[in-house]
Order: C-alpha cells, then structure tokens, then sequence
C-alpha cells in the first residue's frame, strides 16, 4: 500500500506561483509513474500530469501545458508540481496519484491509478 498526502495549497492571486508536493510513505514510489489530478466544485476529476519512474518522460494536460511542470524526488520519496501563471480557472482540488492500471506512462485515465491522496485546496482569485 502507498499512502499519499498532497501540500502546498492555498490561495494566490491570478498570474502568482504554487508548488505542490505529495508526499509518499508505506512504499516506495521509485516503480510507479506518478500524477496529478485535479477537481473543481460540480466538475469531474481532471487529468494534470504524469511523470514516469525515472523522470524521463512527462505528459500535461492542453491547460497547463507551458504554465505547469511536474518533478519527482524519488530518494524523498516525494512528487512535485510547479505551478507558474495561475488563472482562475485553475481553481481546484489537486490529487496525486500513483499509476497503477496501465504500461503506457501518458494515460490520462483516473481509473489508471491506484493510489490517491486527499487532495490540497489551490484557489485562484482574479
């Protein structure tokens, strides 16, 4: 079992910086490729980023893509996500998330996964 705890959330303002991180621990996360979701109020989970084992390849949502990068630190154990140029439709709950269900890294699916945090708040205002 791998337990996830996402921080680093709170509000900012529009165009203003956020950076994530999750947190693993039970297990390693050095097997898994890696991602974030995220869910505004009366939407479905949305697809952000996902990273693969080793760093090598990364894979972002059309939304974020050029806004957001995604990192890992597997020696901590720990995902990142760097959020540059925030809007406000970025509102949103975020969720990592640990690639369970696929052998292809760039799967956007939730069912994918199978290991999910609580979520952090990130709130954008105009």
């Amino acid at each position: 079992q791998v337990q996830l705890v996402e921080s680093g959330g709170g509000l900012v303002q529009a165009g203003g910086s956020l950076r994530l991180s999750c947190a693993a621990s039970g297990r390693t996360i050095s097997t898994y490729a890696m991602g974030w979701f995220r869910q505004a109020p009366g939407k479905e989970r949305e697809f952000v980023s996902v990273i693969s084992r080793n760093s090598i390849i990364t894979y972002y949502a059309d939304s974020v893509k050029g806004r957001y990068t995604i990192s890992r630190d597997n020696a901590k154990n720990t995902v990142y996500l760097h959020m540059n140029s925030l809007k406000p439709e970025d509102t949103a709950v975020y969720y990592c998330a640990a690639q369970t269900g696929s052998g292809v890294v760039r799967t956007s699916r939730p069912g994918d996964y199978g290991y999910w945090g609580q979520g952090t708040q990130v709130t954008v205002s105009s």
